[in-house]
């Protein structure tokens, strides 16, 4: 039994677990500047990037996927400034027809390519593949201190412990200034803090993330990840250390019940199949974010400031 959790789920669970934190640290940053449709945003453009990327170069690797997504990024940024003012129309219409052709568009040229071969198709980009990413050399918990079978564990797990190392560490550094201009830029700018340079950091480290979360989990889990972690714990605190750790707390509950839930949850009611692990994960991430909305202790304090 013990074997068994290890070999085929102990590394989808902790690869879902890194994805979380590494989408919802940073989501609460977008969350409280009232930019949470960013991180939204930023998965679906990168899709076609990531696919393009992937045709040019024959491979699945990070920073081929970063440059199109990059590259993807750019071109909706141009593509929403000329609907602005070529069709004279508000900035949210602009940008949602964008993110949403540019999605569709990453889609049909999935449909149209012979990527499946690689675990990039359509329902790769949209769940992932992470039921797949299994450790078979693993012979129980000895196997965590083998260098030999330890080298055997999905690359994805690696590259998703650098991203989410990489964005801690961030975090972590400049937090006195990403908690200055996430509430007042006004008065970062007056004590030389430059807010622009933190606001597109920001939105680099999202595109990161994105990335990193995508190859491995797909675009349901990253869109879950980066609003509904971060939303449910700024229901519980008006503190935004705290909030942080909370939105860590239940990116890390939603990983581990939602593939559970998704595994054997289906067993439990008769049924002999089991369930897409990447929705799963983002339904329980759905269900946090509403239990905290009826019963969140900081509910009614939402808008206000913190410390």
């Amino acid at each position: 039994m013990i074997n068994e959790f290890i070999q085929f789920s102990l590394t989808p669970i902790l690869i879902g677990i890194l994805a979380g934190i590494s989408c919802a640290v940073p989501g609460n940053f977008l969350i409280l500047k009232r930019q949470a449709l960013i991180g939204d945003a930023i998965s679906h453009v990168v899709l076609p990037g990531i696919v393009v990327a992937f045709i040019f170069t024959g491979v699945i690797s990070t920073i081929p996927m970063l440059l199109g997504a990059a590259g993807a990024a750019l071109v909706a940024v141009i593509l929403i400034e000329i609907i602005k003012r070529l069709g004279k129309i508000e900035p949210g219409a602009a940008m949602g027809v964008v993110f949403t052709g540019m999605f569709a568009l990453g889609v049909l040229i999935l449909e149209q390519t012979d990527t499946s071969k690689v675990h990039l198709d359509v329902e790769h980009a949209l769940m992932g593949n992470l039921e797949s990413l299994i450790w078979l050399k693993a012979q129980g918990w000895q196997s965590l201190f083998d260098l030999d079978v330890l080298k055997t564990l999905p690359d994805e797990l690696f590259r998703i412990i650098f991203v989410c190392g990489f964005i801690l560490s961030l975090t972590v550094i400049f937090w006195r200034w990403l908690k200055i201009v996430t509430f007042d830029e006004e008065y970062a700018r007056t004590i030389g803090i430059h807010s622009s340079i933190i606001n597109f950091s920001l939105v680099i480290i999202t595109a990161i993330a994105a990335v990193a979360a995508f190859e491995s989990v797909g675009s349901i889990i990253v869109i879950a990840m980066f609003i509904c972690p971060p939303a449910a714990a700024r229901l519980m605190t008006n503190k935004l250390g705290i909030q942080v750790i909370w939105s860590i707390v239940f990116a890390i509950l939603a990983a581990i019940f939602g593939y559970i839930i998704a595994g054997y949850g289906p067993l439990w009611f008769g049924s002999k199949n089991s369930v897409s692990a990447a929705g799963m994960i983002a339904v329980v991430s759905g269900i946090i974010l509403l239990l905290t909305c009826m019963y969140g202790p900081c509910r009614e304090s939402v808008g206000q400031k913190k410390d």
